[in-house]
């Protein structure tokens, strides 16, 4: 007779698969392809050239004993400096917090959204506040391709916050500021991670719509599951962010340092060294999660619905304890990891059956989570 899975203990095998799309996320050598609305493309041409160089380095090491024992001391005490530096952060939230961009006003500001009125009056300030969240905005009302009310006559660019947040109107609000809150999160500007942000936002944005799609579905505020599933992976940005900034500094340090030395094998070491992927993933696997609502009480919002759904799903061992919003986020998780592992081959059929079969899917949230398009938010 089999024994079920749904909503206990959960089964090894859960923890395996998620292990699996982080090191997917994180390690894996995949180079994804941009979305539409994708913060790194201009890197793209750099990422390439800098791969391209490392490889023909590290042929070249290859047929070099000697050089290739220099790369290997040389590249094991950069990605050891790096690595103590990170595990240094990681051990202080309000360090790692203060070099991270996740700020006061901007959590406030997603919380104010999610009240069932929200004080307009409270929120305009905070937008004008934060340049980049207003920039973000003016280029969205201002782009021919929006859709939002404004008089489509008029070649005037309109910058106005108080009456760009009337064109965008509450609901679309609610949809676009932990939208470009969770993309300005993400490590941007680095080639050294531009293929794993690229996947991780992708994860990020499969995970948003299929909690908004589920939370209609159950008659609960969509606004909430889908702020909750796009921080479901705060924490893992603000490791990967703080990790690249560490590994970039030191790394252009060794690097300035060979040239002026005029020491070739040195250099070469360093410019072979890669980002230490595979040390990251484990810092993320064992803090990440812990981080999504750490981040917040740091914050003093501690009590905030926010944070409450994260640390539920951080801390409750059990599915079938959640609340409903937090049980929509991990469905949501869920179904995302198994479109992203099944797109490279990477879960076996019974892995998915294992995996809807603990999280309680319903033939009717299927079929739901089916006919969303992941590829681009949509907005009213």
């Amino acid at each position: 007779m089999a024994v079920s899975v749904a909503g206990g203990v959960r089964p090894g095998k859960l923890i395996e698969v998620e292990r699996r799309l982080y090191q997917h996320l994180i390690v894996g050598k995949h180079k994804a392809a941009a979305m539409e609305d994708d913060i790194n493309e201009t890197l793209e041409a750099d990422a390439n050239k800098l791969d391209i160089e490392r490889q023909a380095i590290q042929v070249r090491l290859d047929k070099q004993t000697k050089a290739l024992a220099v790369f290997k001391a040389i590249s094991n005490q950069l990605t050891e400096t790096v690595n103590n530096s990170i595990e240094h952060k990681l051990a202080s939230p309000d360090l790692l917090l203060t070099h991270s961009g996740v700020q006061e006003g901007q959590i406030l500001l997603l919380d104010l959204l999610l009240d069932k009125d929200p004080n307009f009056g409270r929120i305009r300030p905070i937008i004008s506040s934060i340049s980049w969240l207003s920039r973000d905005l003016i280029t969205l009302i201002n782009s021919p391709a929006s859709k939002h009310r404004r008089p489509k006559t008029s070649d005037v660019q309109v910058t106005d916050i108080k009456l760009i947040l009337n064109y965008i109107g509450l609901e679309n609000l609610r949809l676009l500021i932990p939208y470009f809150c969770s993309r300005h999160w993400l490590p941007s500007g680095h080639a050294n991670l531009l293929w794993t942000t690229r996947k991780l936002w992708r994860y990020s944005m499969i995970t948003a719509i299929a909690a908004q799609a589920l939370a209609q579905l159950h008659n609960r505020p969509t606004h909430v599951s889908y702020t909750c599933a796009l921080l479901y992976q705060l924490g893992t940005s603000v490791i990967l962010s703080s990790s690249v900034k560490v590994f970039e500094k030191h790394w252009g340090n060794w690097l300035r340092e060979a040239s002026h030395s005029r020491d070739k094998e040195v250099y070469d070491a360093v410019m072979a060294t890669e980002f230490p992927a595979e040390q990251i993933f484990n810092h993320v696997m064992e803090h990440g999660h812990h981080l999504n609502w750490q981040l917040l009480e740091q914050l003093e919002f501690s009590d905030s619905a926010i944070t409450k759904v994260l640390k539920e799903l951080d801390q409750d061992y059990h599915f079938s304890e959640l609340s409903i919003d937090a049980a929509i986020v991990a469905k949501a998780s869920c179904f995302a990891k198994i479109i992203l592992l099944e797109e490279h081959q990477l879960l076996e059929p019974q892995e998915r059956k294992v995996l809807l079969d603990y999280y309680e899917f319903t033939p009717q949230e299927l079929i739901r989570l089916k006919a969303q398009n992941y590829r681009k938010l949509d907005l009213a």
